[in-house]
């Protein structure tokens, strides 16, 4: 598999290893899976259950069954830090071109460049089974076209990662810290060391959080660098380890950002 190096806002290069197509079929695959058996689940309840007319409901077909379906990918990533369940499942994620979570603006171009899924998401309102596997057909169909073009690029990008600067790589399963920014720190008696941590945008934590995750599986040389220049920017200096500061900063930045 592929290794990428990504540029940070402390001119640090971080490297990540790009997902494998297999992995993202794969977790396409399992979401899908997902989405056919939320499909039948809400149909037998609407249909079948409730013994609502088919046809004569379709509003109501479209606010239960039609928007989440179409929400899914754009919510799951966004609340799980870059992850569908199948993306979770096959343990890669979608991470920004700068090494930090993407933002929300990414998050929706990726989204609204799904358009491969559309005859999916939209066409069983003609529900039956026939119509159910066209649609999938027509989809599947259209997805060859979205791996062809992850099989042509050099970071392994659909065409909504190129539009939106993300690229979906192997997520660091086995590194013994959070997938996320925030950590549990303990708010009783809490000693806040550097206050100066909240001059730091969210992409700077961001990509402390990833030099982080580097560190613990390349050394702390890298951690090393970084930890010189956030000093250098917010003007402070420190006897601990890289790692212990950048860990110290992430804990005075949870608790302060959780003050408010």
């Amino acid at each position: 598999m592929a290794e990428i190096k990504i540029g940070t806002v402390f001119n640090i290069d971080l490297e990540f290893e790009t997902a494998p197509i297999q992995k993202r079929m794969a977790a396409y695959g399992l979401d899908i899976f997902i989405l056919v058996v939320y499909l039948f689940v809400m149909k037998f309840i609407l249909y079948d259950f409730l013994q609502l007319s088919v046809g004569q409901h379709t509003g109501l077909d479209t606010i239960v069954v039609t928007i989440p379906m179409l929400l899914y990918p754009l919510m799951c990533e966004m609340y799980f830090h870059g992850q569908t369940i199948g993306k979770r499942l096959m343990h890669i994620r979608v991470i920004s071109m700068n090494g930090g979570e993407p933002e929300l603006s990414q998050y929706l171009i990726r989204w609204a460049t799904r358009f491969f899924e559309w005859p999916f998401l939209f066409g069983y309102i003609a529900y039956s089974g026939i119509n159910l596997l066209a649609y999938l057909f027509v989809t599947l169909m259209l997805g060859i076209f979205v791996v062809i073009i992850i099989a042509m690029t050099d970071k392994n990008q659909r065409l909504g990662d190129l539009a939106a600067g993300t690229v979906v790589v192997n997520a660091r399963t086995s590194l013994n810290i959070n997938d996320t920014i925030f950590m549990n720190v303990q708010t009783t008696n809490y000693q806040v060391t550097f206050p100066e941590v909240m001059r730091l945008s969210d992409r700077d934590i961001n990509t402390i959080q990833s030099v982080l995750k580097q560190s613990y599986k390349y050394g702390d040389e890298i951690a090393g660098k970084v930890s010189q220049r956030v000093q250098e920017v917010l003007n402070i200096s420190t006897k601990m380890s890289a790692q212990e500061f950048l860990e110290k900063l992430m804990e005075d930045y949870n608790y302060l950002a959780t003050q408010d």
